[in-house]
């Protein structure tokens, strides 16, 4: 395997280096001490600083003002993001935007990527279905509209459901929801967001481990123009292997974070007139948290690289994805446990930063199916696809 980065993927990362640098983990209230959400919205100056380095715009292709990269420049800036717990739907707006390049329709484009990538246009995407366990695809059903739904105009779609745990949906402009029909056939739906009260789309707040606002969308009839619709089967697997991959290397970022900050702590930590970090039981417990990190790396890269490229392999993208996804879940838990673990009190200690990364470790844990999910969706995958 070649992990060298191109000089494009290269430059995006040291735009998001100088970008996500100076933020402070703790910039909002601890989730620990919040009984709602830590903030009615995500950091829109940050927000800004971003979409002026062109972020949020680098999977957009050039004719709608972006740089046309890939999933791989993608995942790199998100790994940036999370070393500081970065508070953007950076994930879920870059996801939504490559979905609608990709399959929508050329004013669907027109009216959304341009805005997107300045980030005048917020995008979310619903992924965790109805329960958070069971397919998102099938928690909305669509049915064409008949002469008897509407008095005029072309005919759309007529939307019921519900999506949960829908991120950033509050301040969100657009939302991609997928969306089944009576056939079983995935689409993608682009609704509004909660500004514009569309007739039977309500949003139940919900709170997550982060302490960030999420939304239960509840859908009751909603009525969608044909286009808004996205009719293509393959955007919906395709967009979720992103976003899987994606909070993938989010993982990896919090990992390395964490990481880092027990270093440093356990260099300076003494006991017994030196570092704690000299002990054996405490350099072996690093270790391999340090064998974790480089696994979900290498298995984050293949993953990316795959969605990617296009390019085959024994098994389809969704499995380097689910291996990426197993590992990414694993590891990011293992990390924030033994850092807790090695900081002794301080760990658990809200005044100190540690505690937060945790918080979002369980969410990316759990995240688009934890890693038991994963590997039931790999197993499959490898009934169907024997190796030979």
């Amino acid at each position: 395997m070649d992990f060298t980065f191109s000089e494009e993927q290269q430059a995006a990362v040291e735009a998001a280096k100088a970008v996500f640098a100076p933020v402070a983990p703790d910039g909002v209230p601890s989730p620990s001490l919040t009984p709602g959400a830590v903030a009615e919205d995500f950091d829109r100056a940050l927000w800004a600083k971003a979409a002026d380095a062109d972020l949020l715009s680098l999977l957009i292709a050039p004719e709608y003002g972006g740089a046309g990269l890939d999933a791989v420049a993608l995942c790199l800036v998100l790994r940036e993001s999370a070393q500081v717990l970065a508070r953007l739907p950076l994930l879920e707006h870059c996801a939504a935007a490559t979905a609608v390049q990709a399959h929508g329709s050329a004013e669907l484009k027109q009216e959304l990527l341009p805005g997107a990538g300045r980030g005048e246009l917020v995008l979310s995407v619903a992924s965790a279905g109805r329960t958070g366990h069971d397919p998102a695809e099938l928690a909305v059903t669509a049915r064409k509209e008949t002469p008897g739904d509407r008095a005029d105009g072309p005919a759309g779609w007529i939307l019921d459901g519900a999506q949960t745990a829908v991120p950033w949906a509050f301040n969100a402009d657009r939302i991609l929801v997928p969306v089944h029909t009576g056939e079983g056939t995935p689409m993608l739906a682009i609704l509004p967001g909660p500004d514009t009260q569309a007739p039977g789309l309500t949003f139940a707040e919900q709170i997550s481990t982060t302490g960030e606002r999420l939304a239960e969308l509840r859908l009751d009839g909603v009525r969608v123009a044909a286009r808004d619709m996205i009719e293509t089967p393959e955007a919906w697997p395709r967009l979720h292997d992103l976003l899987a991959t994606g909070t993938c290397a989010l993982a990896l970022g919090l990992g390395t974070g964490a990481l880092r900050m027990t270093s440093d702590y356990a260099g300076k930590r003494e006991q017994f007139g030196h570092p704690i970090a000299t002990f054996q039981a405490v350099a072996v417990q690093a270790a391999d948290r340090y064998i974790d990190l480089r696994a979900m790396e290498a298995t984050l890269w293949q993953a990316a690289w795959r969605i990617s490229s296009e390019a085959g392999g024994a098994l389809p993208v969704a499995g380097d994805v689910a291996v990426a996804k197993t590992w990414a879940s694993e590891g990011v838990r293992r990390i924030v446990q033994t850092a807790q673990h090695l900081h002794g009190g301080f760990g658990a200690d809200t005044d100190f930063p540690l505690h937060r990364y945790h918080a979002w470790a369980k969410h990316l844990e759990l995240s688009l199916g934890p890693a038991a999910a994963h590997e039931e969706a790999l197993g499959d995958l490898l009934a169907a696809h024997p190796l030979s």
